[in-house]
């Protein structure tokens, strides 16, 4: 997965349609999650497609992320937010603002409500289980 800032220095050079475009690719570039990982425990509430994040711990303390979803962009989505925690210490992630490292993407104006509605759900997920471990 590349970095949050290559993403979005790629995505700020795109007009809408490639944008999309970029998103799916993105969601194209996650790890696969076992079928036997999307249950109702890893299902991420208030999302309109399905999505199934499963947090893990690294021996080293890092947070680790297997996620899916029905929907390309949505998927897509995901792997945005993947993007700017994934394999970070539990600790740094407990701090960082993740919604705010979002904006500058500014999802709510390129996508439709439907699309970007559980982005705050996964935040809070990956915020939620950062906390946790870090205690």
């Amino acid at each position: 997965m590349p970095a949050l800032d290559d993403i979005f220095d790629e995505y700020e050079l795109l007009d809408s349609e490639d944008r999309y475009r970029l998103l799916i690719d993105l969601g194209r570039k996650l790890e696969p999650m076992p079928d036997v990982l999307q249950t109702d425990a890893t299902k991420v509430r208030g999302c309109a497609a399905s999505v199934w994040v499963y947090p893990q711990r690294t021996p080293d303390g890092r947070l680790h992320f297997q996620a899916d979803s029905n929907a390309a962009i949505t998927k897509g989505i995901v792997a945005l937010v993947l993007a700017a925690v994934q394999d970070k210490p539990a600790e740094e992630v407990a701090r960082m603002d993740v919604a705010a490292a979002l904006a500058r993407f500014d999802l709510a104006r390129q996508l439709s409500a439907n699309r970007t509605q559980g982005i705050p759900s996964m935040i809070a997920l990956v915020r939620d289980t950062a906390q946790r471990l870090a205690a």
